[in-house]
């Protein structure tokens, strides 16, 4: 029980460290995007924090006019401009006359540059991530094209149309290359085409089975088909005292027909302390077992890694085909985190009871350290962050660039105290997303 609780314990260590990194990562480059312009345009920067410090910091230290410090709460970050109204509400110093220092006193397409810097820099950053990658490690997939045994669904991926053995052809009119990024087409799409039995068929994905696959985490619904070979066999197991060998394929199982290497999977799980009776093609023989099931489910068998690794492509890009490719697939991910509101607002599918916040996206962080999974997060989820800071809710800074562009196309800023009442109307929306997500993390991490 010791040895389990430390495992768990260092398990979610590095889990929380991984995120925090991410985060890290993101907020000082961020907040970075906002610092340099506002230096360059001589613009007094009075903090500069990772994570808020709400009531005290871990650590801060004044360089200049700029504190910089750290936070304790790890979920952001920010740089206090002087003159400029923000969520500080510091009425105090607006009071006063403008100084030339101030952010309120440069000219309008001066503060919009500071306040499309740090978008700027999180897009840039995920095109940079994204092109150093496939420049490294080129693009690894599930080629769609190559599964020659269609795909497996369970009882979610039946109701959406899908049939065992299917061969995706396309999701909206797109034909899908890579099957990993499937399941998400899916959620996003409308129609879908796939060749059965010889034959092209089209259906409608609709809302109410998409709801039944966001509630079971899109776990399972599809996946790649896998004829039931035995790669191998694990010594002293069950499956080696009944004598099934490597290279076996598992025809029937209890005089059932077996296709799949799932179907057999399911068989194995639905039978505790008991036997089954496996018909076997053995170099074209046929030979009949029995191997007992243990109260584990486990007889010591393993799928054919082979067919898995023959599904397998990896695209390779020289430094110079990396660049625009990075560039399309940082628009692709924020094409697709736009339309995933049409999950998250839609009241059949109702996405938004599955919105994750800092908990949630601990949980999904590896459970041992993986720098691949780090880049290709921090990418994805910079990209994410551009986005949701470029929405006109003031607070953010697609607030502030709102009341920008208004005074450059007007020749007239807006009042303070518009302002000031935007601010806390955007602060008031914030807090209650804020409120919403934590709640709905705090609800699956007790209710599972």
């Amino acid at each position: 029980m010791r040895f389990y609780i430390n495992f768990t314990t260092m398990t979610v260590f590095i889990q929380i460290t991984q995120f925090v990194l991410i985060i890290s990562i993101l907020v000082i480059l961020h907040e970075l995007g906002h610092f340099i312009p506002a230096k360059l345009f001589k613009t007094k920067v009075e903090k500069f924090y990772l994570f808020f410090d709400y009531k005290f910091s871990l650590f801060k230290k004044k360089i200049g006019d700029t504190v910089y410090g750290i936070g304790w709460i790890p979920f952001g970050g920010y740089v206090k401009i002087a003159g400029m109204i923000d969520e500080s509400m510091d009425k105090e110093q607006l009071k006063l006359p403008p100084k030339p220092w101030e952010f309120r006193s440069k000219p309008a397409w001066q503060r919009f540059i500071i306040m499309i810097g740090g978008v700027t820099v999180n897009f840039f950053l995920a095109w940079f991530i994204y092109s150093a990658l496939l420049v490294t490690k080129g693009d690894t997939y599930i080629d769609n094209s190559k599964l020659k045994y269609g795909i497996y669904v369970d009882e979610i991926g039946e109701k959406l149309g899908l049939k065992k053995g299917d061969k995706i052809i396309s999701v909206d009119g797109k034909k899908i290359k890579k099957f990993d990024h499937l399941p998400f087409d899916i959620l996003l799409g409308d129609k879908m085409t796939v060749l059965r039995n010889g034959k092209n068929v089209s259906f409608e994905l609709k809302d109410e089975v998409k709801k039944l696959v966001l509630e079971s985490q899109g776990k399972n619904f599809i996946a790649p088909a896998f004829p039931p070979v035995i790669e191998s066999v694990t010594p002293n197991s069950q499956a080696s005292i009944a004598n099934i060998q490597k290279g076996d394929l598992i025809t029937m199982v209890n005089s059932k027909p077996v296709k799949y290497w799932d179907d057999l999977v399911a068989s194995i799980q639905k039978t505790k302390n008991d036997s089954l009776h496996l018909t076997i093609n053995r170099n074209n023989q046929i030979i009949n077992l029995n191997v007992f099931v243990p109260d584990s489910s486990r007889i010591g068998i393993v799928r054919d890694l082979a067919t898995y690794k023959s599904f397998i492509t990896t695209d390779e890009y020289s430094f110079a085909q990396s660049i625009p490719k990075g560039l399309s697939q940082t628009v692709a991910i924020l094409i697709k985190q736009v339309r995933q509101f049409k999950l998250i607002f839609n009241k059949k599918t109702k996405g938004y009871k599955h919105v994750k916040g800092p908990i949630g996206i601990v949980s999904m962080m590896p459970q041992s350290w993986d720098w691949l999974f780090i880049w290709k997060f921090t990418a994805m989820f910079s990209v994410w962050l551009a986005f949701l800071n470029l929405l006109p809710i003031p607070a953010l800074d697609g607030g502030h660039i709102i009341f920008l562009l208004y005074e450059m196309i007007s020749g007239r800023p807006a009042t303070e105290r518009v302002m000031e009442i935007a601010q806390v109307i955007g602060f008031v929306i914030i807090m209650s997303l804020m409120v919403l997500v934590f709640g709905s993390d705090i609800y699956h991490l007790i209710f599972g």
